[in-house]
């Protein structure tokens, strides 16, 4: 896990929007989105349209996930708490 996959998966042990992520790290799109990106691929985190409205195909994630909720999966916590 690199220092940034940490940092964001620091952010989401709740269900949080694109924008307070960007807004809570002050990352660029580019950097956030990369990072999203590669913590879905691992099964880290989730991603939803809307509070409660999964989506299970959701990469790549492009300028549309900028409209979305993130929020850490089981197995991305039990990761994150063993470093």
């Amino acid at each position: 896990m690199t220092n940034d996959e940490f940092d964001l998966l620091d952010e989401l042990y709740f269900l949080q929007s694109y924008q307070y992520l960007k807004s809570s790290l002050e990352w660029e799109d580019d950097k956030l989105l990369m990072n999203l990106s590669q913590l879905l691929e691992k099964g880290w985190i989730r991603c939803y349209a809307a509070p409660e409205n999964e989506i299970f195909d959701a990469l790549p994630l492009t300028e549309k996930g900028k409209t979305y909720y993130y929020l850490a999966t089981k197995e991305g916590l039990l990761t994150h708490n063993t470093l």
